[in-house]
Formats: structure tokens, C-alpha cells, sequence
């Protein structure tokens, strides 16, 4: 319930500042799956309720909140899932189609979703999934005019130094000036357990320009207006390890 609060407490953070969409990390329910000891113990069940009962103590009129968990499906198979909250309600849901480079306990998803609030028309990618520019251009075609990128970049040092943080946020301007979209990434910071993640939270437009960044290994929230194409305030957080029990 740690991440649960902490993102309740950001979600109203981000009512008084006028903010529409808020976008949490990768895994934040619960943790990701493949450092799970029991994998099974941090699903969520989205068919049988579950989720609308957890994401509840962060449900707003105003924030929708997009936010990542494991999910279970009917057949036992674990999802990397990424779901869009819209007044306490799971109005959407993205499954992470390239869930690691080598092997994860993660079944790929098989679809391209768009989301629409509002006339604002939106895509999501998760994390390694934002490197296939396809997946950018299907859903920029299908009318998405931002995308927003959960994030877990949390690795051991050797593999999981600053150097992301530029890797990330130049794979996000690439992607913003190749189809015209705004590009917002949420991810997790600090270090735990032996893993580390300076944090490639940040917001770019539409041209490419960068908008807001986050400070590095310390938790926050970023906040920008983008134009889409009228006037839409984001944002996304940048979550501490130990509160969102990302790390296992």
C-alpha cells in the first residue's frame, strides 16, 4: 500500500496544480515481476476487479492516472500491464510487447492500443518497447498525438549507470520529431538491493524540445504543459525505490 499512498498523494498534488494526466513508472504496483520470488504473489487480476479495488484511494475527477502493475490473465499468464485510471475506473489497458532483452516471466502483449480522453488522443509504450519506432509510428497514425513511456530502468551498476538517463532522453527526442508527438517518461530513482536507476524521468514536445527533466536518483514529480493541440498539463513521476516496493 506504500506505492498506493505515495501515488494518492502526487495524484492530489497534481489536482491542485491543474494536471490532467498523471504517468507512474513501470511496475509501481507491487514491483516488477522477474525480481519477484513469487511472481504470482504481486498479480493483479484486472477481469476480476482487483485493480479498480487497489487504484481506488487515488481516484480523481480531475488526474487520470496511467499506472503500471503485473497482471494475470484467465490462462495464469503474467502481463507487464500498464492501465489508464480515469475517474477510479480501468478504462484501458497496454501489455508490454518486448518484455526483455533475454528471458522474463512476462508474456509479450500482441496490441497497439490508442486511448482517448477528452478529444486528446494518446499511446502508451512500456519502457524497452519505446526503442521500436514502429510501435511510435502505428499508434501517431491511428490519431495519438502524445505517448506516454512507464519506465524501470533499475540494474546493477555496471549495466545501469547515468549514461541511461541520456540514452533514454534521446530516444524520446527521436521519437517525438519522427511522428510528431509529445513524449512523456516516468521512471524510478535511487538505489536498492544492489540495483540502481538515476531516473530518465522527463517531458519533451512535440518539435523534439525538451520541457521538464528530473533530478537524478531523487525522487519527484515533473509537470509541463504540451499542446495537443490545445493546451494539456502532464506529468510524471519520478518514484523512490523503497515507497513503490520496486525493488525485490
Amino acid at each position: 500500500m506504500k506505492a498506493v499512498h505515495l501515488i494518492a498523494d502526487q495524484v492530489r498534488t497534481c489536482e491542485a496544480a491543474g494536471v490532467e494526466i498523471l504517468c507512474c513508472p513501470e511496475g509501481v504496483l507491487g514491483g516488477l515481476a522477474d525480481y519477484a520470488s513469487r511472481p504470482t504473489d504481486i498479480a493483479i487480476d484486472v477481469q476480476g476487479g482487483e485493480l479498480e479495488a487497489v487504484v481506488a484511494p487515488f481516484a480523481s475527477e480531475t488526474v487520470t492516472t496511467i499506472v503500471g502493475f503485473t497482471e494475470i490473465g484467465s490462462n495464469g499468464r503474467l502481463f507487464n500491464t500498464a492501465a489508464v485510471v480515469h475517474k477510479g475506473a480501468v478504462s484501458g489497458l497496454y501489455r508490454k510487447l518486448y518484455p526483455a532483452i533475454n528471458r522474463s516471466v512476462y508474456h509479450p502483449g500482441t496490441d497497439t492500443p490508442v486511448f482517448n480522453l477528452g478529444g486528446f488522443t494518446f499511446g502508451i509504450v512500456i519502457c524497452r518497447d519505446s526503442m521500436y519506432d514502429d510501435l511510435v509510428r502505428i499508434m501517431a497514425k491511428r490519431g495519438a498525438t502524445a505517448l506516454f513511456v512507464p519506465t524501470n530502468n533499475g540494474l546493477p551498476p555496471g549495466k545501469g549507470g547515468a549514461e541511461l538517463v541520456g540514452h533514454a532522453r534521446n530516444t524520446d527526442i527521436m521519437r517525438a520529431k519522427e511522428n510528431s508527438v509529445s513524449i512523456i517518461r516516468a521512471d524510478v530513482a535511487g538505489r536498492a538491493d544492489g540495483l540502481v536507476s538515476y531516473g530518465s524521468s522527463g517531458i519533451v514536445d512535440r518539435n523534439g524540445i525538451v520541457l521538464q527533466t528530473a533530478k537524478q536518483l531523487e525522487p519527484g514529480l515533473v509537470v509541463a504543459d504540451v499542446m495537443e493541440p490545445t493546451r494539456l498539463r502532464v506529468a510524471g513521476i519520478m518514484s523512490p525505490w523503497r515507497a513503490a516496493h520496486l525493488a525485490r
